[in-house]
């Protein structure tokens, strides 16, 4: 079955980096589009970035075009996304996301905390 596992979450003070990687099982990683969202409590949850099958094409929310990076590495079934010159109001659980047959997929995600 899909299953969509995040990780390297956590604390960071604002202006720093961090990385987070979503590792995929279950389908062929290289035949999808990959996205990452992120949410925060009591507001929807929303999108952030967005990666094509080989990497080719890549989206970003506004609120993080030049800051954040996403990216994939198809032999290792995994992608990730760069955040630099981070702010508290980016701190949110991020969730990566992928559709395989019009059925859309969730991690558990992982907590990003922007704070001094």
């Amino acid at each position: 079955q899909v299953q969509l596992v995040e990780s390297g979450g956590g604390l960071v003070q604002p202006g720093g980096s961090l990385r987070v990687s979503c590792a995929a099982s279950g389908f062929t990683f290289s035949s999808y589009s990959m996205k990452w969202y992120r949410q925060v409590p009591g507001k929807e949850r929303e999108f952030v970035a967005a990666i094509t099958r080989t990497g080719a094409v890549k989206n970003y929310a506004d609120s993080v075009k030049a800051r954040f990076t996403i990216s994939r590495d198809n032999t290792k079934n995994t992608m990730y996304l760069q955040m630099n010159s981070l702010k508290p109001e980016d701190t949110a659980v991020y969730y990566c996301n992928t559709r395989v047959n019009l059925n859309d997929y969730w991690g558990q995600g992982t907590q990003v905390t922007v704070s001094s």
